[in-house]
């Protein structure tokens, strides 16, 4: 079945989005019609997944706290569907307007329950939160940004590309470069000219080098805003080709995808990172790119 994730947009489709979220979040804790909405519907986004009938069948909010801090409320997935992966989408949705309102940490308040399917989205735990309806909570976060001073950038961004270029041969004689790294993305471009084929688009072996450095930067990048040292290699790896790329390749790589628990490294074990990358030409999707990176210990 195909999902359609959008806001509620008529009285109807707002009546059973908070219908939904009565009956999976209130009503089994005997709470009234009224208590699963609050004074901050106005100014937050809202998130739904719809089915081909025009059923909703799973909800989500965040709203800002403050410019850098926002809050996922409100979670829920209807008892008929879950197991589907809606919850997630749900929550990448809401993930993705965050990162337009240029959020660097968003929050949120999970029982014990939810909490292994937040964890498993690259959230962690922060604290214990305030119960509700006599549940225990904790609160969970995940970065969305790179912890960098601004100052930082433009050096990491310089250093990263010497980097690739003084041991990696290949990425200097495809003239790869990075075109940005801001708090939420790195990435880089690879023009046609060195990297083109018969077809007079972009070979295939480029476009995956473009995509495999790119994904290596982002885990050297977790690296550094970590403080960490180690050897990052590239373990497993898929891409697929949707498209030719018949200009410029930009490669990017969203910090708020990536979260790295590097317990392991500190104890002398290899910490293993899956990575995503996005490979564009002329504004058009023309690969994706899955990788496992793993980051050994420094012998």
């Amino acid at each position: 079945m195909k999902w359609q994730l959008r806001s509620p947009q008529t009285p109807a489709e707002w009546q059973a989005y908070y219908q939904l979220r009565w009956q999976v979040l209130r009503a089994p804790w005997q709470q009234p019609k009224g208590s699963e909405q609050d004074e901050l519907e106005q100014q937050s986004f809202h998130a739904a997944a719809w089915t081909d009938q025009g059923e909703v069948v799973a909800v989500g909010r965040v709203h800002k706290l403050n410019e850098q801090q926002a809050q996922v409320r409100y979670m829920a997935v209807s008892a008929d569907w879950q197991g589907h992966g809606l919850g997630a989408l749900v929550l990448q949705q809401l993930e993705q307007q965050a990162l337009q309102w240029q959020i660097q940490q968003l929050v949120l308040n999970a029982r014990e329950s939810a909490a292994g399917f937040y964890r498993k989205l690259g959230y962690q735990y922060l604290e214990p939160a305030k119960a509700l309806f006599g549940i225990a909570h904790d609160r969970y976060g995940k970065s969305l940004s790179f912890q960098f001073a601004p100052e930082q950038h433009s050096a990491l961004q310089a250093e990263l590309q010497q980097t690739w270029h003084q041991t990696i041969p290949l990425s200097d004689y495809m003239q790869l470069s990075i075109s940005q790294l801001t708090p939420w993305l790195l990435e880089t471009q690879s023009p046609l000219a060195p990297n083109i084929n018969l077809h007079h688009t972009m070979f295939a072996g480029s476009i995956y080098t473009t995509a495999t450095l790119t994904g290596w930067g982002m885990v050297w990048l977790l690296l550094r805003e970590a403080g960490l040292q180690g050897n990052i290699v590239l373990a497993d790896a898929q891409i697929r080709y949707l498209k030719p790329v018949t200009g410029n390749a930009t490669a990017r790589c969203y910090r708020y995808l990536h979260q790295a628990d590097w317990s392991a490294l500190g104890q002398g074990r290899k910490v293993r990172i899956p990575v995503k990358v996005e490979l564009w030409s002329d504004a058009v999707l023309a690969a994706e790119f899955h990788g496992q990176f793993a980051v050994l210990p420094n012998n």
